[in-house]
């Protein structure tokens, strides 16, 4: 949680990314945000996490006081903004049933007629088959929006390759081959491609190259040479 910093929203401060991000001023037009992690905790560990996250004591063993604090404050930072502070959270699949169902009970208020709290859970398929489960089948239901994503197709690759190379200050960094190729391998995920282009990076940085290309990318991912075997010696 080093890399988090507190940014203040409404009553409540919360921890948000990118600490360098300037803070809107109008209380009205921000939404606070927050993460939440190790997504594997119990439930002592996930009010104790709430309570560092939304910075309001908490006593862990006192699971009420916990929950009615929460809950207030998320109703005074609503009534004060009229905005819901966002959870985000993280490899959710990890996530107990039991704090699952926690936080959905907390997230609401007046019989399910009042959200206290935006959730946006992130996980892999492994968090489409749990929400399948008897004791969850509640909170699948009360999820209004799933976003499935597949395989990046190589113009969003491109795209997103592109984006980052101009964010970085340096747009002509890379050669047009040499993106295709990083598209073309990286097998739909976003992921393999900027690790693919960060071990080309390193590379470049060694060798002290201005510019990368595909002949950075055959020196350095080009497959090792494997030994001949040797022959038999004849017999006498």
């Amino acid at each position: 949680m080093s890399n988090h910093a507190l940014s203040t929203a409404g009553r409540f401060p919360v921890r948000r990314k990118r600490p360098n991000r300037p803070a809107v001023d109008n209380a009205s037009r921000f939404v606070a945000s927050a993460e939440w992690g190790p997504v594997q905790s119990n439930l002592a560990d996930f009010y104790r996490e709430m309570g560092d996250i939304f910075t309001v004591p908490l006593r862990p063993h006192n699971r009420w006081g916990g929950f009615k604090i929460l809950r207030e404050v998320w109703f005074s930072h609503l009534e004060t903004t009229r905005r819901r502070a966002v959870l985000l959270v993280d490899e959710a699949q990890e996530m107990s049933p039991a704090v699952l169902c926690e936080l959905r009970l907390l997230a609401s208020a007046r019989f399910d007629s009042q959200p206290l709290l935006c959730v946006v859970l992130a996980g892999d398929a492994r968090l489409i088959e749990k929400l399948r489960r008897e004791e969850l089948i509640p909170l699948g239901s009360r999820i209004r929006t799933r976003l499935a994503t597949e395989h990046a197709s190589r113009d969003e690759l491109l795209a997103c390759l592109n984006h980052l190379l101009a964010g970085a200050g340096n747009a002509s960094l890379m050669t047009p081959q040499l993106r295709q190729t990083l598209c073309d391998h990286a097998a739909g995920n976003y992921r393999i491609m900027t690790t693919l282009a960060a071990e080309l990076l390193a590379a470049a940085a060694q060798r002290d190259l201005a510019q990368l290309d595909e002949k950075l990318y055959l020196d350095v991912f080009a497959q090792p040479e494997m030994p001949k075997p040797r022959r038999a010696a004849a017999g006498r």
